[in-house]
């Protein structure tokens, strides 16, 4: 299936399980050339990570992956929310987050995958590699895109030439030819939240404050009030933003945690409730059902 075919190539392995059930991926060091923390390739067939989990499945992985895409549009779902991505645009997945490959799409393009401590910690900080508050989901300019590409065919050579070098010179050209390409995709990741930033900036107040409250306030007007806008002028920057409306973004956001919950622990379904603003289990049930089609129970037991 096409979503078996996306990092089948370079990226294959075993994985074990978890204690919520979601399995759990390590790096497949195994597999890469010359046993290095890394591996570069295209998307193309080749194995699943493994039989007993396809990747249509929600699982997790415990390495860096990023993807370039050469064609589209594909879906791919990243702490369950949906990502469309197409040509020229790239997805960035970090260790630990939750993801599920879409069936239904064709993966074209480049698959880079990276093991936490391949690089040293001066690197890792420059480069931003756990800054889990960046979107997943870039969209390079021309210049941009031909810089990473460029880039990344120099890592991918590097990376295939295992035949001019010792191990340990070629490990130190990989760090640093990784490096350069980590760099140009933290500037582009950086400077497209900035520029949502600059504006949105009424959209991003409401979204942090959101944040910061959506266990416990789940009114729009409350909301409008604490940050002083109009609700009026509150829905017309979240359209703008996100296309929905204030409510619709806070009952998006309320649902993801509720998900992370049901998935990641085993709190009773009533403590899940409690947890994002339902203190009645019964109005928790019925407004997740709302919002996914499914009970909390069923969702969990997807999972599994």
């Amino acid at each position: 299936m096409a979503d078996r075919t996306t990092q089948g190539s370079i990226l294959g392995g075993d994985g074990d399980g978890g204690v919520d059930g979601i399995r759990t991926f390590p790096f497949p060091i195994e597999l890469s050339v010359g046993g290095v923390g890394m591996q570069v390739g295209a998307m193309g067939t080749g194995r699943t990570w493994h039989a007993d989990a396809p990747l249509e499945r929600v699982h997790r992985i415990d390495f860096h992956v990023v993807m370039l895409f050469d064609g589209g549009p594909v879906r791919h779902m990243i702490d369950f929310a949906e990502y469309e991505a197409t040509a020229g645009d790239l997805v960035w997945i970090r260790p630990g987050q939750v993801h599920r490959f879409s069936p239904t799409s064709e993966y074209r393009g480049t698959v880079l995958a990276m093991q936490p401590g391949f690089l040293p910690r001066a690197t890792v900080e420059a480069t931003g590699l756990y800054r889990y508050d960046l979107p997943p989901l870039l969209r390079p300019s021309g210049a941009q895109w031909a810089g990473l590409q460029a880039s990344l065919v120099q890592l991918q050579r590097e990376y295939e030439d295992t035949s001019t070098l010792p191990l340990s010179l070629h490990t130190s050209v990989l760090r640093h030819s990784l490096t350069a390409f980590l760099l140009r995709l933290a500037h582009l990741a950086a400077s497209s939240a900035e520029a949502g930033r600059r504006t949105e900036s009424t959209f991003t107040l409401f979204r942090d404050a959101v944040e910061k409250g959506f266990a416990t306030n789940h009114s729009v007007s409350a909301y409008a009030d604490a940050l002083g806008y109009s609700r009026r002028t509150l829905v017309r920057a979240v359209r703008a933003a996100t296309g929905e409306t204030p409510k619709g973004f806070i009952d998006k956001r309320v649902v993801l945690e509720a998900k992370r919950l049901l998935a990641h622990t085993d709190m009773p379904i009533g403590r899940v409730g409690a947890a994002v603003g339902f203190p009645d289990a019964a109005n928790f049930s019925k407004f997740f059902h709302q919002h996914t089609d499914m009970t909390p129970a069923a969702f969990r037991t997807e999972l599994l």
